[in-house]
């Protein structure tokens, strides 16, 4: 896949993520929870992940799974933590700042992996641009607050 179209792949996720988060309040109204809401949501998701896997991927091998560390297991929990707190917060603060805040809380602790390499990442040092440009999503969650 190209760098372009890798770009406009993530922009195009980066716009479902805000198009979730209303979508998974609304549910969390109907159902009475937000934990409810993010149950259905990766109910769905996991059914559309396991059609396109049984269509689509190599069977994993055993000896493989088994091999991988404790912490590969728990992407999703992270995942189902920030959609039932989205549908809680979504009501709360609205999309523009729960997704500018999230952004900065990514940033953040993608700073501190990629400086020390954990969990696979490149190490890449943090410096001054990068600290920069973490102190310019920051001040943007808090102009958008005002705003």
């Amino acid at each position: 896949m190209s760098a372009a179209a890798l770009v406009l792949l993530m922009l195009a996720a980066g716009a479902l993520v805000a198009i979730q988060a209303p979508i998974n309040a609304l549910l969390a109204r109907g159902l009475g929870s937000p934990v409810s809401a993010a149950a259905v949501s990766f109910a769905v998701g996991l059914a559309a992940l396991s059609l396109l896997a049984a269509l689509s991927a190599p069977r994993p091998e055993l000896a493989a799974l088994r091999a991988l560390p404790p912490h590969a297991w728990i992407g999703g929990l992270m995942g189902a933590v920030f959609v039932a707190a989205a549908a809680f917060a979504v009501p709360r603060l609205g999309v523009a700042w729960l997704l500018v805040l999230t952004i900065a809380g990514q940033l953040a602790a993608a700073l501190v992996i990629d400086h020390f390499g954990w969990l696979g990442a490149p190490r890449q040092p943090v410096g001054a641009a990068r600290l920069a440009g973490l102190a310019l999503v920051v001040a943007g969650a808090l102009l958008m607050r005002r705003g």
